[in-house]
């Protein structure tokens, strides 16, 4: 792995008045976007809420999956120069809104509509209470 994704990245804060990182990306999740990348152009994350795959973070990429005033941007991280956003949609965020999360790389398939599944990988989120 790149010894400059030795570490977590943490997305800028991105919610009105806020001034802390809400969610960030393990060294695994950011080379695994960085793979992604060149094959499918800047990405996005969703969050949703629901059972199964649908409750795991979805990356798409960036405006293939439409946001609304149902959603709510969590954060912006810059991955190696690119904005790569994360979204929530809002109901789920009224759930995990006392929560730090992280995403994380498994080995396993997940959903098909997320670009990782080809890979044999899938996104997961690990959370934690906000301090």
């Amino acid at each position: 792995m790149d010894s400059s994704l030795a570490s977590p990245l943490d997305a800028a804060a991105a919610l009105p008045g806020e001034t802390f990182s809400r969610v960030a990306l393990t060294p695994q999740a950011q080379a695994l976007l960085l793979r992604l990348r060149p094959i499918h152009g800047a990405l996005m994350f969703h969050q949703s809420g629901g059972c199964c795959d649908g409750s795991s973070p979805m990356c798409f990429p960036k405006g293939e999956f439409l946001t609304s005033d149902a959603d709510v941007l969590l954060g912006v991280f810059d991955l190696a120069g690119e904005e790569l956003e994360f979204w929530m949609s809002r109901e789920q965020f009224e759930y995990w809104k006392h929560t730090h999360l992280t995403v994380d790389v498994v080995s396993g398939r997940g959903s098909g509509f997320s670009v990782e599944a080809p890979e044999g990988k899938r996104f997961l989120i690990r959370s934690r209470l906000l301090d």
